[in-house]
């Protein structure tokens, strides 16, 4: 099984001069999961080499046994390192693509032509793909061949208004995850704050936030398992 995650290279939070990136758990969590089930993962970012880290993610109060795990995996960390460039990844070499979120996705890969014609790749290709929290944003310009857009009609969930507004960034962010999916004609779907949540419609899996990352994950892998990946 060939898992392809995709990571921001963003890592500018708006003008509020403050840094940004990937989560740490919307990572390791998902690689973690992965990896026990034997997959060989590649990590791809825009610009390549070593993405950002949001350093709130690795603050003692968002730290969780996987992302000290990560911290202490040398090889996973070397990998991280050295994400291949985007522009060099062909969606016929995985059978899926995993999108972690954090707020840098809601800037750089939201508009990056060539990873909004990698998801639409991979949904040719009839193959299920994941993105959970803030990644689900970057489904915001990817299309069906009709050219309407595919999250329309479809029931996804991601990092929700309530969730933006707790951290305070509704005024910073491009646009709000769960009303840019909800204009382009998606259902959205949610539970409390900060709950774990994860949705399946057809090939395209969600999920709402960091705790809910390693969840998607694995729901992904079932999702592979009865493919027979």
């Amino acid at each position: 099984m060939k898992v392809l995650m995709v990571l921001t290279s963003h890592d500018q939070l708006g003008n509020t001069g403050k840094k940004t990136g990937f989560w740490l758990e919307e990572l390791a969590a998902p690689f973690y999961v992965f990896k026990e089930a034997g997959a060989e993962i590649t990590l791809a970012s825009p610009k390549g080499g070593q993405p950002p880290l949001d350093p709130k993610s690795d603050e003692p109060m968002f730290q969780t046994e996987l992302t000290r795990r990560f911290n202490a995996d040398e090889p996973a960390k070397a990998q991280l390192a050295r994400t291949v460039r985007l522009d060099s990844v062909n969606q016929a070499d995985f059978d899926t693509v995993f999108y972690p979120g954090g707020h840098g996705p809601m800037w750089d890969l939201a508009e990056d032509p060539n990873s909004i014609r990698l998801i639409e790749s991979f949904i040719a290709a009839g193959k299920t793909i994941a993105l959970v929290c803030h990644a689900p944003g970057t489904l915001h310009r990817v299309k069906k061949p009709d050219g309407t857009p595919f999250v329309a009609g479809r029931t996804v969930t991601g990092f929700t208004n309530g969730e933006e507004e707790a951290v305070g960034l509704t005024k910073v962010v491009p646009f709000l995850v769960e009303d840019e999916l909800l204009n382009l004609g998606a259902t959205f779907s949610k539970v409390k704050d900060w709950g774990v949540h994860t949705v399946v419609d057809g090939q395209l899996i969600t999920g709402q936030n960091p705790a809910s990352s390693g969840p998607t994950a694995s729901v992904l892998l079932e999702a592979l398992r009865k493919q027979g990946k």
